[in-house]
């Protein structure tokens, strides 16, 4: 049929029996009130479903009922048509169909409006049939989303330069700064550096790059070029030049070997000039999934239940550096759907997350992690991140929260998870409202990987053994492990990439029980005689033993967390009180 035929819809839900004539003339009574459609008003009365007017609105006008919570939606296709004209025409721009655009209308009926879209989009167009409420809730949605994005591009983005252009662009006294700049960044992507410091010294500078968690050096003896690197770094970043006596942070974004890189840039008065340090995150990389997480599957399937759970506090720690907040917003992507609101406080967002909300406080007067957690909860969110529970009254706050019904995660900066509570409880926080809350801490390390193409294996030394004795008791089974050789893929190092090491502890009645009567060392010896729990130091064992990491970077993560044991002592007992505690 036609579609610019007019249709009497009140006469053809009649004639089908659908409504009576009754009910028609309330109906249109009401119209003639409201001046609202006859489609909307007969709904709201309740006298016909919206599904099934749908259902016959597209049989009789010979075109397509479309679902729109399961319509593969093309967002090049939806943002042809303006915000404005989608809610004023209840229309949807859908999908392209051999060369019409396919636009969903809760009123296929309306000629005027469909004529109107057509002239918009500048394409013929194919109209369906689809729900109001689910057009109207998509629209909110996906608009609200689009301004968050290009908000969240302006905080953190800055302005971008693509290196393969700028050096043309500029004045031929910049050239030399600017193709040691593209020098700079183009080895510190290639080597996967997340960190580049610039630290001015006393006729020289260096510059570090930080690799795999450790930093590697080089020193420029051209001192006099440092101030035009700091220039120039401040321009890209929007700061004062001018201002050299006081700290200054920023943004821009890179394109390097067909990157897209995002630099923090942070400058800091020193005694010669100033220093800089830079953040970088590859914004190429693929979509947050708990594969590149690489969790031990105990681990991964534990974590998960806990992430699904409907209310509670979840907390995941480690010190800078170890991916926390990667390990998060993984997690926020496994829940974020339709129908869970989350709703993110964070110092700075480091990840652009689709459908959630999400709130910077760095550099922005009045907005405190307090006033905006205070607020957040206002907005009925059934999720909750804080990026970190850095003081008494947040944490007090993020504790009820979870208490009251949401989902709360937050991050601590503690060397394992047992000492997670020991450093809650200091903090004032009341035993009673954490033993109720707490549901479980992720404790996590990254550790290097050896390189695949250079490592060797690794002969166990009589101080090797006596250290693994005493960490994992006897040695009843042989061990085969590998060690750091160095090679021109690894740069000498040895290692190529890091993996992360958790730990989880979830919480039991007794641990419960003990966080309630603020026993903090019963509650540090009960975790420790948990079944299931094993700590990061046997997990990296573990990892060295498959051939992933070596002995070495097992006996360095020990002795970060406090654990390495005294090897000249010969007592038994001792080596199993450490076996218990890793």
């Amino acid at each position: 049929m036609d579609i610019k035929k007019r249709i009497r819809i009140g006469d053809l839900l009649i004639e089908n029996k659908f409504i009576s004539v009754r009910q028609l003339e309330l109906a249109l009574i009401e119209q003639k009130k409201t001046r609202r459609k006859l489609c909307k008003i007969l709904i709201d009365l309740g006298y016909i479903e919206e599904n099934t007017l749908l259902k016959i609105l597209s049989k009789q006008l010979g075109i397509a009922h479309i679902d729109i919570k399961h319509y593969p939606i093309n967002n090049l296709i939806f943002n042809k048509l303006p915000e404005i004209f989608a809610r004023r025409f209840r229309a949807i721009a859908l999908s392209e169909n051999k060369g019409k655009i396919v636009v969903g209308m809760t009123d296929p009926t309306d000629n005027f409006a469909s004529d109107e879209i057509q002239k918009i989009l500048k394409s013929p167009i194919e109209v369906a049939a689809v729900g109001e409420s689910d057009l109207i809730h998509h629209l909110n949605e996906t608009y609200r989303q689009t301004e968050q994005a290009e908000d969240l591009d302006n905080q953190l983005s800055g302005p971008e330069y693509d290196f393969n252009t700028l050096s043309h662009a500029v004045e031929t006294a910049q050239r030399p700064t600017i193709e040691l700049l593209q020098t700079l960044f183009t080895q510190a992507i290639t080597m996967q550096a997340s960190d580049i410091h610039i630290e001015p010294d006393n006729k020289l500078f260096r510059i570090r790059q930080r690799i795999d968690g450790i930093l590697h050096e080089q020193i420029m003896t051209a001192s006099t070029t440092t101030s035009a690197l700091t220039t120039k770094l401040k321009q890209m970043a929007g700061l004062k030049v001018a201002e050299n006596d006081l700290p200054q942070e920023g943004c821009f974004s890179i394109r390097v070997n067909d990157k897209n890189i995002d630099i923090h840039l942070a400058t800091m008065p020193m005694l010669y000039d100033e220093a800089i340090i830079m953040h970088l995150l590859d914004r190429s990389q693929d979509q947050l999934n708990f594969d590149q997480l690489a969790m031990p599957e105990t681990i991964l399937t534990s974590f998960k239940q806990l992430i699904n759970k409907q209310h509670g506090l979840v907390l995941v720690t480690g010190p800078s550096d170890s991916g926390k907040t990667t390990t998060l917003y993984t997690a926020l992507t496994e829940i974020n759907h339709p129908s869970t609101k989350i709703i993110t406080i964070e110092e700075r967002v480091k990840y652009q997350l689709p459908r959630i909300n999400q709130i910077q406080v760095q550099d922005k007067p009045g907005l405190t992690f307090l006033s905006v957690l205070r607020t957040t909860l206002k907005h009925d969110p059934d999720v909750i991140l804080i990026d970190e529970m850095r003081d008494t009254e947040t944490t007090n706050i993020g504790l009820r929260a979870a208490m009251t019904g949401h989902l709360v995660f937050s991050t601590l900066h503690t060397p394992d998870a047992i000492s997670a509570v020991s450093r809650l409880l200091e903090m004032a926080t009341e035993g009673f409202i954490l033993a109720s809350t707490l549901q479980a801490v992720l404790s996590q390390r990254l550790i290097r990987r050896l390189c695949p193409d250079c490592h060797t294996p690794h002969h166990l030394s009589d101080q090797d053994e006596a250290w693994l004795k005493k960490i994992i008791g006897e040695l009843s089974l042989p061990m085969a492990f590998h060690q750091q050789q160095g090679c021109q893929h690894c740069n000498q190092t040895g290692y190529k990439g890091r993996i992360a090491v958790y730990e989880l502890l979830e919480m039991t009645p007794e641990l419960r029980s003990c966080i309630q009567h603020n026993d903090n060392t019963a509650f540090i010896t009960q975790a420790k005689r948990q079944q299931n729990f094993k700590g990061l130091a046997h997990n990296a064992l573990e990892l060295a033993m498959q051939g992933i990491t070596s002995l070495d970077e097992v006996m360095r993560l020990a002795n970060e967390i406090n654990i390495m044991p005294d090897i000249t002592s010969d007592t038994s007992q001792r080596g199993v009180k450490h076996a218990t505690r890793i």
